[in-house]
Order: C-alpha cells, then sequence, then structure tokens
C-alpha cells in the first residue's frame, strides 16, 4: 500500500493501520521527514514492513518515481491518496492569496490527479495489472464549504469527490475500485497548524455525536472500503463525521 501524507495525522494512523493488517507499507512525505521516520519506526517495532519515501505529489515526475520507489516491496494493490493542506491560513476566500490557492490545488487536485493516474497505469488489468483499490480522502468540508476559513479548502475537496466519481466508472472494467472517505472534525495537528488549535473542541457542540474524530477512526474506515467486505463497492464517498 502506497500511503501519501503519511508522517502524520490521518495518514500515519492509515499507515499504521495497513502494517497490521499485513500490508507492506510506503510512508511518503513531503517535508516531515522526522515525523515519516517515527510511523516507520512504530511499524517496524510492531513486526511490519514499510519504508518511507519523500515526493511533492504536486509533480508528476515525483510521483513516477514515488511508484518506483513502492515496487521496492512489490507489486502496488492499493493506494491512499491522504495528502492535502490548507495553506494554514484562515479567512474570506476574497482575502486569501493567489499563490496560496494555487498552491492548495496544485496538492490536493492536481496531486490526487497525478497519484491516480499512477495508479491506474500500474494497477490495471489493462496494463498487465492485478488490479486494487484507490481511496482518496475528502473531507465534510464540502456540504458547508468552510465560510470565512477554507473556502478554497473545500472547494478542492470537492473537486476530489467528483474525481473519485468518475474515475471508479472509467476503471471499473479495469479491476480498480476507487472510493473516498470523507473525514469531519478531526483530532489531527492540522488546525493547530493553521492557528486553530482549539477548533476541534469548539465544533463538538454541532457535531451530533458530540466529538471530532479520532485518525484511527478513519484509518478504520479506509481499511474497510480496501478489504473484500467492500468488494461491491465502488464510487462510494463515506462521510466519518459522527452525524455532522
Amino acid at each position: 500500500m502506497l500511503v501519501t501524507g503519511a508522517s502524520r495525522g490521518i495518514g500515519a494512523a492509515i499507515a499504521r493501520r495497513a502494517a497490521r493488517a499485513g500490508y507492506a507499507v510506503v510512508v511518503n512525505y513531503s517535508e516531515d521527514s522526522a515525523g515519516a521516520e517515527r510511523v516507520l519506526q512504530d511499524i517496524h517495532d510492531d513486526g511490519g514492513t514499510a519504508l518511507a519515501a519523500r515526493a511533492d505529489i504536486s509533480v508528476p515526475a515525483a510521483v513516477g518515481s514515488l511508484f518506483d520507489a513502492a515496487a521496492r516491496l512489490g507489486e502496488v494493490t492499493a493506494v491512499v491518496n491522504n495528502a492535502g493542506i490548507t495553506g494554514n491560513l484562515i479567512g474570506n476566500l476574497v482575502d486569501m492569496p493567489a499563490e496560496n490557492v494555487s498552491r492548495v490545488m496544485d496538492v490536493n487536485v492536481g496531486g490526487t490527479i497525478f497519484m491516480c493516474q499512477e495508479a491506474v497505469r500500474r494497477m490495471g488489468t489493462q496494463a498487465g495489472g492485478r488490479g486494487g483499490a484507490i481511496i482518496n480522502i475528502s473531507s465534510t468540508a464540502t456540504k458547508a464549504g468552510s465560510p470565512g476559513t477554507w473556502a478554497h479548502y473545500a472547494a478542492s475537496k470537492g473537486a476530489v469527490d467528483v474525481l473519485t466519481t468518475g474515475l471508479a466508472a472509467e476503471v471499473a472494467q479495469h479491476g480498480i475500485r476507487v472510493n473516498a472517505v470523507a473525514p469531519g472534525s478531526t483530532n489531527t495537528g492540522l488546525h493547530a497548524a493553521a492557528g486553530m488549535p482549539d477548533r476541534v473542541a469548539r465544533l463538538n457542540p454541532t457535531i451530533p455525536m458530540g466529538r471530532g474524530a479520532e485518525p484511527e477512526e478513519v484509518a478504520a474506515a479506509v481499511l474497510w472500503l480496501l478489504s473484500d467486505e467492500a468488494a461491491y463497492i465502488t464510487g462510494a464517498i463515506l462521510p466519518v463525521s459522527g452525524g455532522r
């Protein structure tokens, strides 16, 4: 399994859980090498197999090199497109700098597309692959649009939802299932990095279940969609949001 943005948060939880499920895991990261090494060590301590690979997924050539690195562990049969950014700026869309908006779109939309393209080229039965599954990490921010905070981020995740639907139909005959998991408010460092360390707690009263998700709960949904129990599911967008 190849997991992008796996050095922390939801990606790290997915990588650890995947290793416990028996996958050899590629822990992708862009900048946080120390975090990736911690995840790698956790997996090795549990007796799992993994390697860390640095790549900026918004660069197509880097995506190809990432899959080449993954081949050291064997044939890739699962790809989790978790890497995503908010740009770490908060405010109304009209005030967002153009370079911030462009970078969010480059990573969240372009990077996910490039990863999906390479996954299909390598895994699809039309290309001699064994088939497999792709999970895109979306967000329930697509429902309300994150006004006043991250409307551009919500828009990028809306694109991920549409990509999931379209690609699932394109590659169903090639032995590849494509689904998305859409976390709601989740206890990760994402909010603190943007200067809102208490954001999850502030949103708790708006969540029917009264709390934010833990990364491990999102990871559990991802691994279920990758499992044989979900063999007839493709094109789905599964919310993990406590009912919000």
